[in-house]
């Protein structure tokens, strides 16, 4: 199996470079908006419960808005939803501002773009992936990949980070509470605006050849030819993932930390600025034990003793052994995104990337969706808050050992060669 290259970022072209720009910029937009937004919705005066439904509700929005613009951006162009994205991201952050009524609530997060994970949302990541396969070859991809979870981790990182100090900074300033978190949702629209200018600075090299992108468009269901099969397999394993994920999306887990150990939004936002880095930098291990290994291998054998340390953070006694184990679990968490990501671009066409980036990435949507909705209802009963970290630990685990059996003999072209 062929070793990495050493350093494929110093050749990593102009496109290449602003998508790494405007996944920084996202990020940092998510990982701030996920440490503030269940106080903030809390704060309006909504429930718990309604929380949880706007959560699963918002998902599921971002999941429909995702399926249409990724499965139809290699034939229109990958600039132009990319651009329609950063609206529909504008708008719900806006919305989310400027008004307390849950029914406008959910119609912004049902038609907008809204993170309440600190994760990715809405077309942007399945559509920067195929552009950024499409500027850098094949050998490189998976490291590149793996610089650009990076990219995404300390940008979440520092979000959170960022989203704690300052809603405390604006609190000791006699800054109402609603008004400091706020704060941080107008943000997060202003950052929509940015990231519009910049994917439109996309040069046509992360574009599919036009002739290329409407053939494939003709004669495809959803942008998928031959590898319908092998996307359907991939994304119901993804869904449940996903799915045992949406549990303890980050907003919920911080939650868990102020009801368990009543830590405050400043120091919260610290936790999940160290969580963040460490899941980050182990991104760039997982391209270096792929190369050796092999990319399901690296998945698997990385993402099963995550899960098992989740099962155990709230079994433990004090905050500073929950923080450890969290700890311990984010540095090998995040191990199989660069490396599921890179294998899905693999194994399918390249005029069929974005599609199946977009129609995989709506199947962890969708599984995560689901979650939250149930998660709600566990926290608003103080004697089931830990039950979720429970229950997603289980899936995941599952998840494990079903993609290890359904996928370990089919390897990438690279790996096969």
């Amino acid at each position: 199996m062929a070793l990495e290259p050493a350093n494929p970022l110093r050749n990593l072209p102009r496109d290449g470079r602003l998508l790494f720009l405007t996944r920084f910029i996202r990020l940092f937009s998510y990982g701030s908006l996920s440490v503030v937004l269940v106080f903030y919705l809390t704060s309006l005066g909504l429930s718990e419960s309604q929380t949880g439904l706007l959560l699963t509700l918002t998902l599921l929005g971002d999941t429909a808005i995702s399926l249409s613009l990724t499965t139809q951006a290699d034939r229109i162009g990958r600039r132009r939803m990319l651009i329609i994205g950063s609206v529909l991201m504008a708008g719900a952050g806006l919305t989310f501002a400027y008004t307390r009524n849950f029914l406008f609530l959910l119609a912004a997060g049902t038609i907008g773009v809204i993170s309440p994970s600190g994760n990715e949302v809405g077309p942007f990541l399945p559509i920067e992936q195929a552009a950024l396969s499409h500027v850098v070859s094949a050998r490189e991809r998976t490291t590149v990949f793996a610089w650009y979870a990076l990219a995404g981790a300390l940008a979440t990182a520092a979000g959170s980070l960022f989203a704690g100090f300052f809603t405390q900074a604006l609190e000791r300033a006699a800054v109402p509470v609603v008004s400091s978190e706020r704060a941080v949702i107008v943000l997060y629209a202003v950052m929509g605006v940015l990231l519009g200018l910049l994917f439109h600075r996309l040069s046509p090299a992360a574009e599919v050849r036009q002739e290329e992108g409407t053939a494939a468009g003709a004669r495809k269901l959803m942008g998928i030819g031959s590898s319908r099969g092998i996307v359907l397999r991939l994304s119901s394993l993804f869904a449940l993932d996903a799915f045992g994920g949406g549990f303890i999306v980050q907003s919920f887990a911080a939650y868990w930390f102020y009801l368990r150990f009543r830590v405050q939004p400043a120091t919260l936002g610290s936790i999940f600025f160290g969580a963040n880095v460490l899941a980050g930098v182990s991104a760039l291990l997982a391209s270096r034990l792929a190369s050796r290994i092999g990319l399901i291998r690296t998945m698997v054998f990385t993402h099963l003793p995550s899960n098992v340390l989740l099962l155990t953070i709230p079994l433990m006694p004090n905050l500073p052994l929950a923080v450890l184990v969290l700890f311990l679990r984010f540095s090998i968490s995040q191990m199989d995104v660069p490396t599921r990501q890179s294998y899905t671009m693999a194994i399918v066409r390249p005029e069929e990337r974005s599609a199946a980036a977009g129609i995989t990435g709506v199947a962890r949507t969708t599984g995560a969706a689901l979650a939250p909705m149930f998660a709600g209802l566990l926290f608003a009963r103080p004697a089931l808050i830990d039950l979720p970290f429970l229950i997603a630990g289980t899936l995941k685990i599952g998840y494990d050992l079903l993609l290890y059996r359904a996928f370990v003999r089919l390897p990438p072209p690279e790996e096969a060669s």
